[in-house]
């Protein structure tokens, strides 16, 4: 009886999650989501966008091309179902050390940079994950400068947080 009663809640509160190849505590779906939320935030991801964030999950995470197509439909899942960036940021806090950390701010540097253009939410979108990554504002920006120079492009030192 109680665990039919625990069934329907958590059916209720995540009627997809079952479906989803990747679960809630695993790193690897927070990183990604807060990646899809990076590329989604200026409207429809663009081609360089969504090529770019395959190439990162793929190479970061050892993935072959069919579990990161996986993995990012179940990222833009929950991040579609998200109403903060706390409780992705918080599943990386509790799996990855300082390093594996700042990687998932490189990623995000490297999908801002991917359209050719650095808008003022997305620096704040990082700004504010790096912030509940526990990432110092000094390593946030010198992130962000060298993914910028690997870019070729310009950084905007009046940018918001950066």
């Amino acid at each position: 009886m109680l665990d039919g009663l625990r069934q329907f809640i958590a059916e209720i509160v995540a009627p997809h999650a079952q479906d989803r190849a990747f679960g809630d505590s695993d790193y690897r779906l927070a990183a990604t989501a807060l990646l899809v939320h990076v590329i989604s935030l200026d409207g429809q991801p663009t081609q360089a966008e969504r090529s770019k964030l395959h190439s990162l999950i793929e190479s970061h995470f050892g993935l072959d091309r069919g579990t990161a197509d996986r993995l990012i439909a179940d990222a833009i899942q929950v991040e579609g179902e998200a109403v903060d960036l706390y409780h992705f940021t918080s599943v990386i806090m509790r799996s990855l050390d300082e390093e594996g950390r700042k990687r998932v701010v490189q990623m995000m540097w490297e999908l801002v940079y991917a359209d050719g253009q650095v808008t003022e939410f997305e620096d704040n979108v990082v700004w504010r994950a790096s912030d509940l990554l526990g990432i110092s504002q000094r390593d946030r920006i010198d992130l962000k400068h060298a993914v910028a120079d690997r870019a070729g492009g310009q950084v905007k030192d009046d940018a918001v947080g950066g």
